[in-house]
């Protein structure tokens, strides 16, 4: 039995690693890479192996650094089943659509900047490329596809093609399977697997993959996101296993905090109202940028207990994303994974944690634009998370040179982001006393000065840090022969694996395309 680990390995985006025994390749999870466009579409574009011969895939849950090749890899010839639990292929229903989406709009954005430079070297009057270019729209912002693909085919150009179709991520639904917490079930020849709340976002598994050749048993078990303890909404991270599903020859683990500590969980609510406080004498827009599965939601249960209890001024909140939306929803439809304080909070008392009186869902394009162009206080909470896509770019654009704006940020902003960028330049000028010239931010093409207010919870964090990581080790009734770290920026990475092996574990850094042997 071999384990090869292609993604997520010394970095944090694209998680994905096979289980290859005599019969079969199991994947564990089919994520995309994130980061800067042009790295990140080479990246997920190609796999190092021929599809055809994946047998059969366990999702860990379904964020899209986890989840979101799977359409590639459907549309590339893979027709085994995705395992997962309900929740998780509920919220992919939605997610890989978007992500979907996403690519087809992005390609299409491209192919345009194609025909425009085209234009440029053209030899014709300005009036006659502006009615060309007026000629690859349709009404609006909406671009003619089939327009520009003419052009692009006439003149020989390069034609840019989305990694997926929003039609592609329909089909790969049809392959996806949800499992019940705690239900043995086949994977491939000999191979078995059980999925256990990972406790990081709705849905999300921890998985335990027995291969049994013979008299011999290897078992190997893959964390996926480790969540954080005491966290609302949803259960801790499972620590009592069944006694067939304790000892494991090879964990994979994530590191995404190996070597931070956050503030903790129950830190989250009265520092979320300790900011909210001190930026409302602002009078300005308080922008939250977050990913539209489980930090949202996470927000949204806060301030509503906070609304509740008066302790916060009740601004209007606008949710500008159909996205977090559709996946709200989905919260709604598995209560069932809640944990006893939400049930006690908001289900015995027949209230939804995530709707209130002041909170609005913003879901067409017109209400977003006039939200934008809105100054009164409020606080706004849009996708996507890392500031790479979505709404949130054009709230940024609007508010992020206004100094009576916050941005709050509250989740992990990976290397070479927007996000990462805002939330590093924005702590340093804080830092300095706000003296002097203001960063300069690079928003859509053009250059923003970075006078909002940029304020950072850790505490919301989805994922375990160092000391949590160190309690899932410790606390688990789990024996683990061996451990490999992954998931992590490298640094992250590294020190996780370097304070495992001071505690007497056996550990290890894989990089990206190792076999190790189980």
């Amino acid at each position: 039995m071999n384990v090869t680990f292609y993604g997520a390995t010394r970095e944090v985006t694209g998680s994905m690693h096979m289980i290859t025994t005599q019969d079969d390749h199991i994947l564990l999870d089919c994520g995309m890479f994130q980061g800067h466009r042009s790295e990140s579409r080479a990246k997920n574009s190609t796999f190092a192996f021929d599809p055809r011969i994946v047998s059969n895939v366990i999702l860990s849950h379904a964020h899209i650094d986890h989840s979101g090749r799977l359409p590639l890899l459907t549309k590339n010839g893979f027709t085994g089943r995705i395992a997962c639990t309900a929740a998780t292929r509920d919220a992919c229903e939605y997610l890989l659509a978007d992500s979907a989406h996403i690519q087809e709009s992005d390609a299409a954005y491209l192919n345009y900047k194609t025909v425009r430079s085209l234009l440029s070297k053209i030899d014709s009057t300005n009036k006659e490329k502006r009615s060309i270019q007026k000629s690859l729209k349709k009404s609006g912002h909406n671009l003619d596809r089939e327009a520009i693909a003419e052009v692009i085919q006439e003149n020989h150009l390069e034609k840019i093609e989305p990694l997926y179709t929003m039609k592609e991520a329909e089909a790969a639904m049809l392959q996806f399977e949800g499992i019940p917490y705690r239900h043995p079930g086949a994977i491939g020849k000999n191979i078995t697997f059980t999925l256990y709340d990972a406790g990081h976002i709705l849905g999300s598994a921890f998985s335990v993959i027995h291969y049994k050749p013979g008299n011999r048993q290897f078992t190997v078990m893959f964390t996926g996101d480790i969540g954080r303890f005491h966290k609302p909404i949803i259960k801790d991270p499972t620590l009592n296993f069944a006694d067939e599903d304790r000892d494991i020859d090879l964990l994979i683990m994530e590191s995404t905090y190996g070597d931070r500590f956050h503030d903790d969980a129950e830190s989250m609510k009265p520092e979320l109202m300790r900011l909210i406080n001190k930026a409302v004498p602002r009078e300005g827009v308080i922008l939250i940028p977050a990913f539209s599965y489980g930090r949202t939601q996470e927000v949204l249960y806060l301030l509503h207990e906070l609304y509740n209890e008066g302790k916060i001024p009740r601004l209007p909140v606008f949710v500008d994303s159909p996205l977090s939306s559709k996946i709200t929803k989905v919260f709604g439809e598995h209560p069932e994974v809640y944990d006893r304080d939400t049930h006690r909070t908001f289900l015995e008392k027949g209230q939804n944690p995530f709707a209130f009186k002041q909170l609005k869902y913003i879901e067409t394009l017109e209400e977003s634009m006039a939200l934008n162009r809105a100054t009164e206080p409020a606080i706004v909470i849009a996708s996507a998370g890392m500031c790479e896509a979505g709404r949130i770019l054009h709230h940024l654009r609007h508010k992020v040179h206004n100094p009576s704006t916050t941005v709050l940020i509250v989740g992990f902003m990976a290397e070479h982001t927007l996000g990462r960028k805002i939330l590093d330049k924005g702590l340093e000028y804080k830092a300095s006393g706000r003296k002097g010239k203001p960063p300069i931010l690079k928003i859509l093409g053009k250059e923003y000065p970075l006078h909002a207010h940029v304020e950072t919870m850790s505490g919301l964090s989805a994922h375990a840090d160092q000391k949590e990581l160190l309690t899932f080790l410790s606390d688990s009734n789990l024996n683990i022969k061996k451990i490999a770290v992954v998931h992590g920026e490298e640094a992250q990475s590294v020190a996780l694996a370097a304070k495992l092996q001071e505690k007497g574990m056996k550990a290890f850094v894989p990089m990206a395309g190792e076999t190790v042997r189980v």
